[in-house]
């Protein structure tokens, strides 16, 4: 059929010839040798850059097998979910436990009464800083699993995300003093019709990663412009930069480019996992400019007709 055809890369012409004048792969070659015996079998191997479930049958004719029928199902999609699903379980796991056996061993030790009464606010310190790491690790998993199941039954309302931003960024103004990093607005009052606490995530977590990226005596700028047919968020920083290799994957889960810097700081890796979805939402589409050393700018287009 033509889906056969597409999947093999043929056409009729191939009618009558054996299979492995189309694709002469040893996997597929296995199943008709088992179905030629009469046995059912199925695999999964990889076609066309993509993850194919094959199930071969015999058919049986007057007691014998008189042939073969082989059923091809795309299972890419259901792969990748599996292994996105996996290695989000072990990331999560990971994640926990860091801060976990330290807590734990700080809390031994203390309760042991073998820490010195002037290491004492060390110790609580990192309690407490242990214990708020995984606060924000929890609260991003939840605000992600949110996003999974789709939040269609929140309610959308006409925002002003010039408004929404300002008061956003003085929630930041505090960790930006303390990275020595400024952070300032400009553009003009943008209004698009959208999930505010979603449009929130965008703007905090762009800006967040802007800061904790950055380097003493950087800044950070936040910029709103209102177009003719859509709402573009920019936030470019001085900072780091992102290494080319890894711009495919910074808004995949958990993906951190300095890994040693982002815990150091507190992050949690799914920042930038939440910018992507929340944007998915809003029909929006980002764009990223990164240069190592220099800095990194990301805009984010709103178009003012989602249809």
């Amino acid at each position: 059929n033509r889906a056969a055809q597409r999947l093999f890369k043929t056409d009729k012409s191939c009618i009558g010839k054996h299979i492995l004048s189309v694709n002469r792969s040893s996997e597929i070659s296995k199943l008709l040798s088992d179905s030629e015996k009469g046995k059912r079998t199925e695999k999964v191997i990889d076609i066309a850059g993509g993850k194919y479930q094959l199930n071969s049958g015999p058919v049986i004719s007057d007691s014998k097998v008189s042939g073969t029928v082989l059923l091809a199902l795309d299972v890419t999609d259901k792969e990748n979910a599996e292994r996105i699903r996996k290695e989000f379980t072990a990331n999560v796991s990971h994640e926990l436990k860091t801060p976990l056996h330290t807590i734990a061993g700080s809390a031994e030790l203390l309760s042991n009464g073998v820490v010195k009464a002037e290491d004492l606010p060390y110790f609580y310190s990192r309690i407490q800083s242990e214990a708020q790491r995984m606060i924000n690790l929890v609260e991003d998993i939840i605000r992600l699993s949110h996003l999974d199941e789709g939040v269609g039954n929140i309610k959308r309302e006409e925002t002003d995300l010039y408004v929404l931003a300002k008061e956003t960024i003085k929630t930041l103004s505090e960790e930006a003093y303390k990275a020595g990093v400024s952070i300032a607005i400009s553009g003009e009052t943008a209004v698009i019709n959208g999930i505010p606490q979603m449009l929130e995530s965008i703007v905090y977590n762009l800006c967040d990663n802007a800061v904790k990226y950055n380097r003493p005596g950087g800044s950070v700028s936040v910029t709103i412009e209102n177009k003719k047919e859509c709402v573009v968020l920019t936030v470019s920083d001085t900072g780091i930069g992102i290494p080319t290799e890894c711009r495919e994957r910074i808004f995949e889960r958990f993906y951190r480019v300095d890994k040693s810097r982002s815990k150091e700081m507190g992050g949690t890796g799914l920042g930038l996992s939440i910018v992507k979805h929340a944007a998915r939402l809003h029909n929006a589409s980002i764009e990223l400019q990164s240069i190592v050393d220099k800095g990194t700018e990301i805009s984010v287009t709103f178009p003012k007709d989602e249809s």
